[in-house]
């Protein structure tokens, strides 16, 4: 069992990946001063920068860049996409000892499935993120809330355990005795906002248009089909629903694929999209659209922003 830092006594956090989505919690987690923080990445960084609406926080960071140097932790959290999950095996099998929680900050559904096969016996924690991240420099990101909580995990004594994590930070965790529909809700949402913000090289404003707001309304009904026959607990109106938490993001917020499409990084559409095709063809329910929006995404990978 990785115990806490022997010298220190504190519990040691692992964060993989320092991208919109690791940078925010690798700085607020930081800016505590509760625990003893390495940050896993390429290339070293001495100190992370977070802008908030609250105001800037700089924080100092102790950073690995070879998973040689890594020991088991009491935590780590996975904030990579989920098409680089198996890019991090070498981190995760480092870090990972008996004792060990792995929270997968990750988009999509099925993360404890995505990790089995690279953390051994460490516990998986599958989080929902909803904050909005835009990584600005390697060394500096922006955070903007974008609801009532900023994670969802299942009710238990590891989400629990995770929601202590950020106790004296701005972060709020919801704790749900549902998490499967509360993923396939998130879902729903990525997987018709991102491929089109990345399709049509645009932010969030795009679905202030009144077509876009159609063609999501009819990308989210099949995808609603699909969950509800997975199981997830959705009432008539989670169209509608949606649409609004969509609507409610500001303008000038883009999604991680629009940033990843815009800086030429791989797109994370198998994860999001894909997953509701894949879903939709083991229930045998048709999802044309979603299907149409795949196929275009994975071409658009083969083009390059200003050809």
């Amino acid at each position: 069992m990785p115990p806490s830092d022997a010298n220190s006594g504190r519990e040691t956090i692992a964060i993989i990946g320092l991208g919109s989505i690791g940078g925010i919690v690798a700085g607020l987690l930081g800016a505590t001063d509760r625990y003893d923080i390495i940050a896993c990445v390429r290339h070293r960084i001495e100190k992370l920068t977070v802008e908030r609406a609250e105001g800037v926080l700089e924080v100092p960071i102790r950073a690995l860049t070879d998973p040689a140097q890594a020991k088991p932790m009491d935590w780590v959290l996975l904030c990579t996409k989920a098409q680089d999950t198996a890019a991090s095996a070498a981190w995760l099998q480092r870090l990972c000892g008996d004792g060990t929680r792995v929270a997968s900050l990750q988009n999509g559904i099925g993360h404890a499935d995505r990790l089995r096969p690279y953390v051994g016996q460490a516990t998986v924690v599958p989080s929902i993120v909803y904050y909005n991240g835009e990584r600005l420099a390697p060394d500096r990101v922006r955070y903007r809330r974008t609801g009532e909580h900023d994670f969802a995990v299942a009710d238990g004594a590891d989400g629990q355990a995770f929601a202590r994590l950020f106790d004296g930070t701005s972060l709020v965790t919801a704790l749900s005795p549902d998490f499967k529909t509360l993923a396939w809700r998130k879902l729903l949402l990525n997987a018709a906002a991102n491929p089109i913000s990345a399709l049509t090289l645009q932010r969030n404003r795009v679905f202030r248009r009144d077509d876009i707001q159609a063609l999501c309304h009819a990308l989210l009904e099949e995808a609603i089909a699909v969950a509800r026959a997975d199981g997830a607990q959705l009432p008539a109106d989670e169209a509608e629903q949606a649409m609004a938490r969509l609507l409610g993001v500001p303008a000038d917020a883009g999604s991680s694929m629009y940033f990843d499409r815009m800086a030429g990084r791989p797109l994370e559409i198998d994860a999001l999209t894909g997953a509701v095709v894949a879903a939709g063809e083991r229930y045998r329910i048709a999802t044309p659209l979603n299907r149409m929006l795949l196929t275009l995404a994975r071409a658009s990978r083969e083009m390059k922003i200003g050809m």
